[in-house]
C-alpha cells in the first residue's frame, strides 16, 4: 500500500501543478475576448493602427483557451473534491458509506468512462494531426492542438480517479486519515449522523 500511495501523491502532485497553473489561461481568454470584442466595436476608427484585426483565429483561440482550462483541470477539480454532489442526499449518509459510494462509483462508472475516452480520443487526434487538419473558417486555426487537449484531459482523469481510488481504499481501510477536508462534514455533524445509524441498528 506504501508503494501505491506514493503513486497516488505523485498524480495528485501533477494535477495539482497544471490545475493551478492552467487557470491563467482564464485570464489570457478574457483578456483576448476583450481585445477581439474592442476591435471589432471600433472597426474603421482605429484602422490607422498596425495593430491585429478581429478574427476567426481570435475567437477560435478564445474557444481553445477555455477548454484548455476545463479540460486540463477536470483532474484537479477531481482531486479537490470539488465536482457537483445531491448534498441533500450524501449529507444524511455516514463517512463510511460515502467512501464506499465514492469508491464503487470511481471503479464501475468513472473509470470505464475515462478509459473509453482516452481509447477513442487518441486516434481522433492522430488523424487530425497526421492531417494536418485546418479549421472551416476563413482564418481559422489548427484543429489538431484543441483535439489534444481533449486526450491529455482524460488521461489526466484516468490518472486522478486511479489516485482516488488508491485513497478511498486507504481510507476505508483505516491506513491513512482523510485527506480531503471537503470529504468531511463538520464534526457535529458527522456525530448527529453516527448516532442516528446505531439508533436504527
Amino acid at each position: 500500500m506504501a508503494g501505491l500511495l506514493a503513486l497516488s501523491r505523485l498524480i495528485d502532485g501533477v494535477n495539482v501543478f497544471i490545475g493551478r497553473n492552467v487557470s491563467w489561461l482564464v485570464l489570457v481568454a478574457v483578456l483576448v475576448s476583450a481585445y477581439n470584442a474592442t476591435i471589432r466595436y471600433l472597426g474603421d476608427a482605429i484602422s490607422f493602427l498596425p495593430i491585429p484585426r478581429a478574427s476567426n483565429s481570435l475567437l477560435e483561440l478564445q474557444w481553445y483557451l477555455y477548454g484548455a482550462v476545463f479540460m486540463l483541470a477536470a483532474a484537479y477539480t477531481l482531486q479537490r473534491n470539488e465536482h457537483i454532489r445531491i448534498d441533500i442526499v450524501s449529507n444524511r449518509l455516514s463517512k463510511r458509506t460515502r467512501d464506499w459510494i465514492d469508491l464503487l462509483g470511481h471503479i464501475f462508472f468513472l473509470v470505464p468512462f475515462v478509459v473509453l475516452m482516452v481509447w477513442l480520443s487518441w486516434p481522433w487526434f492522430l488523424r487530425s494531426y497526421l492531417s494536418g487538419e485546418v479549421s472551416t473558417n476563413s482564418g481559422g486555426l489548427i484543429i489538431w492542438p484543441a483535439k489534444a487537449l481533449v486526450f491529455a484531459g482524460f488521461v489526466l482523469l484516468t490518472a486522478q480517479a486511479l489516485s482516488e481510488i488508491i485513497k478511498r481504499i486507504a481510507v476505508i481501510w483505516g491506513f491513512i486519515d482523510e485527506p480531503s477536508p471537503q470529504h468531511e462534514l463538520p464534526p457535529e455533524a458527522e456525530a448527529v449522523l453516527e448516532m442516528e445509524h446505531k439508533n436504527r441498528d
